[in-house]
């Protein structure tokens, strides 16, 4: 079942707050959310809630660091939390300075604070600029750039630029993130009820658990979208949580899951895996469009599908 997007600039849009995050860069790509409420929340999870009980018909949340590897809070969240699916991902380009409050000097900074996903990718230029420094976790860089401003315990913040949109802030040093390329992927979650048209460039992601912890049980789930042409973008591993060495493994795809291949994977997956979570089929960021051998394409499925109709006749 095929469900549109809201309509332009109506309903609530929860993201990860507050007002300058990186995240409200990416709501910002969010054509439908033009002209919409925006509502900054402190967590992923309340985010992903927000949806769940029609606080919001949609929610940005950060899912993916070029980097740092995926998010894990919003990687289990999504694992877990039924009633949800992702329509849309959008590419921010990461940009850090060094913030401060007005007046103070570089050689003045004891204590800094910024998120931790953000932290480890400045750690070159904090090594040699900063070595004796004290770190304070912030649950997202606008908070880090809220801390400079009011908690006397921090000195500096870590963040992007437009945090001064918002913060008396002044740059201490710009540009001080160790890989100048440094990208987060951002996704949209809605409820889960259909999927968006598929474009012909489009990504399918889900969660898969094996049945055993045994050689070759890995490779058997990986089969099902090797044998049938499929290409994974991405494959992430997170705890299950019930006992130690029990993962569950976060699967990107590219196709649409209304792609007779993709579709055909997903139910051997599902034969084959105990719980499988369907995270939703959505318009790639890049609009790159998948290599897809004639052997592999739905017109060959359907040819496939007359021959095999034809012998029960």
């Amino acid at each position: 079942m095929i469900h549109s997007t809201p309509t332009v600039g109506t309903g609530t849009y929860s993201y990860l707050g507050p007002a300058g995050t990186f995240t409200e860069d990416a709501l910002r790509q969010v054509p439908e959310a033009v002209g919409a409420l925006w509502r900054p929340v402190a967590t992923v999870a309340q985010a992903i809630d927000d949806v769940v009980d029609g606080t919001s018909v949609r929610a940005v949340i950060p899912i993916e660091n070029s980097i740092e590897g995926g998010v894990s809070a919003t990687q289990d969240a999504l694992a877990t939390t039924p009633g949800v699916r992702i329509w849309g991902e959008y590419l921010v380009p990461i940009h850090f300075a060094l913030l401060a409050r007005p007046g103070t000097r570089i050689e003045q900074v004891r204590t800094i604070t910024t998120h931790p996903v953000s932290y480890p990718q400045c750690r070159n230029w904090i090594a040699e600029h900063l070595p004796d420094h004290a770190f304070i976790p912030a649950p997202s860089n606008a908070a880090a750039a809220a801390a400079a401003v009011n908690d006397d315990r921090v000195d500096a913040a870590i963040a992007g630029l437009r945090v001064l949109d918002h913060y008396d802030l002044e740059v201490l040093v710009d540009d001080i993130g160790d890989n100048h390329n440094a990208v987060t992927r951002f996704v949209l979650i809605g409820p889960d009820h259909g999927v968006p048209e598929p474009t012909g460039a489009d990504k399918t992601s889900l969660v898969a658990e094996l049945p055993v912890d045994e050689a070759g049980a890995l490779l058997r789930l990986l089969e099902q979208f090797s044998t049938r042409g499929i290409n994974m973008s991405r494959i992430e591993s997170r705890p299950i949580g019930d006992e130690l060495g029990r993962y569950r493994f976060t699967i990107d795809l590219e196709g649409h899951v209304l792609d007779a291949r993709v579709a055909e994977a997903l139910k051997g997956v599902r034969r084959f895996s105990p719980n499988v979570v369907f995270l939703g089929s959505f318009p790639r960021a890049n609009h790159e469009r998948p290599t897809v051998t004639t052997v592999h394409d739905n017109a060959a499925f359907a040819t496939a599908e007359r021959w095999f109709d034809e012998l029960l006749e």
